[in-house]
């Protein structure tokens, strides 16, 4: 992918510079920004410095000013990045088909629940496909807490779809609370969680907060880790067989537990499928990866300061994935397959559909079109080997189901 077309270093989808010439935001963005800038001042004068992973949150997610929560443009050439489902059809298409025997699988009353959403790009491709295998679901959920998103998926879906598959449309305020049997899927989600940083010095373990100057300026400061934080850290020392030296820094989501269970708990039967970018636990925290994995993107610039443009950018970071495995687990589910994006996405049947629809594109531009698309999806250097796919079941006969995924599992690398 290009780098004006993705989300960079590690997120869209593709190794690109770190820019540190920004453009600037207009006179609303930048008014925007001030207030939630404001805000979030507010509270760290009231309570003293905030943990970053609250910083975090407050960016991303403050009611009606965080960067998900209000209305501006994120995803594609207008926005900050490109994700899989919108550079075509043929992302979709491959879960769609992976995940259809699952579908079936829980009989007449299965349902598809994706977490986020996107522009409704990937659930307009994926009921499409889902149809034309016969296994169209019961009911598609969507979570997504941005307003904005949910009305332009709305928008997307009643548009782009018959009105017996639109309608089968549904978006949730919350996960169920209610058992439910069918497939959860999450693409590009978990970089989204607001993530905790640390730091070791002399043994101990700093989690860092965000503080004012005294000039008001945002400042990343360490204090003191508490239980939960420390916890963790000394987990990921022990899972390595190693200490971090002095002075390292990067993240970790305590909280990864209690999300997967709050958003699966209830899935009696079914598959969950994550796809994002990240590593398996031995390489996020090589000793000379030492400042983590943050990255913020703006505009289709990649740039490592989360404390600027607050609302305007994305803030984001890696995936652990062996974190990721040992959460599923925990929460009662099967480890089935763990493979890179391309890997995935070829034993879904990529090759086939390119193929079709190669020789079905009506000239040389849209033939050139697919032939990028899936470069895109597929070599190691843009999104093939830098995402990768976590793949859970639960009630399912998975050995049955998904006999080409588990032969592409590469579940010893965790």
């Amino acid at each position: 992918m290009e780098a004006s077309l993705s989300k960079g270093a590690h997120r869209g989808r593709t190794t690109i510079p770190i820019d540190a010439a920004l453009p600037e935001p207009s006179a609303d963005e930048a008014a925007h920004s001030a207030r939630l800038a404001d805000a979030i001042r507010q509270e760290i004068g009231a309570g003293g410095p905030i943990s970053f992973a609250r910083f975090m949150e407050r960016c991303l997610y403050a009611p009606g000013l965080g960067y998900y929560s209000a209305g501006r443009l994120k995803f594609g050439k207008a926005g900050d990045f490109v994700t899989a489902p919108e550079l075509g059809t043929l992302f979709a298409r491959c879960v769609a088909r992976a995940m259809a025997p699952a579908l079936a699988a829980c009989g007449e009353d299965a349902v598809w629940f994706e977490l986020g959403g996107g522009s409704g790009a990937f659930a307009r491709d994926c009921l499409r496909e889902l149809e034309s295998l016969g296994s169209v679901p019961a009911r598609y959920w969507l979570l997504e807490p941005s307003a904005d998103l949910r009305e332009r998926q709305r928008e997307c879906l009643r548009a782009e779809l018959p009105t017996e598959l639109s309608a089968r449309c549904e978006w949730l305020d919350r996960p169920p609370q209610h058992a439910w049997s069918g497939v959860l899927f999450a693409n590009e989600v978990l970089d989204a969680l607001p993530t905790t940083r640390f730091t070791v010095r002399d043994g101990e373990v700093f989690e860092e907060h965000v503080d004012l100057t005294a000039n008001g300026a945002f400042v990343r400061t360490d204090r003191p880790a508490d239980p939960l934080v420390a916890g963790a850290v000394r987990h990921l020392q022990r899972s390595l067989g190693r200490e971090f030296a002095d002075g390292y820094r990067s993240e970790v989501l305590p909280q990864l537990p209690w999300w997967l269970e709050a958003v699966a708990g209830e899935q009696a039967r079914g598959a969950a499928l994550f796809t994002d970018y990240g590593y398996v636990r031995r390489e996020y925290y090589l000793p000379e990866r030492s400042d983590g994995t943050l990255l913020c993107h703006y505009r289709h610039r990649a740039h490592p300061d989360p404390l600027i443009l607050p609302g305007l950018q994305d803030i984001t970071a890696s995936i652990d994935f062996t974190s990721l495995a040992e959460a599923g687990i925990a929460a009662g589910f099967r480890s089935v397959a763990y493979c890179f994006q391309s890997e995935f996405l070829i034993a879904a049947g990529l090759g086939e559909l390119f193929a079709a629809a190669h020789s079905a594109a009506g000239d040389e531009a849209a033939r050139y079109a697919l032939a990028q698309e899936v470069k895109r999806l597929t070599l190691p250097g843009q999104m093939g080997e830098r995402f990768q796919a976590m793949l859970f079941a639960r009630g399912v006969d998975a050995d049955a189901l998904f006999v080409p995924l588990i032969e592409v599992d590469r579940s010893e690398r965790l």
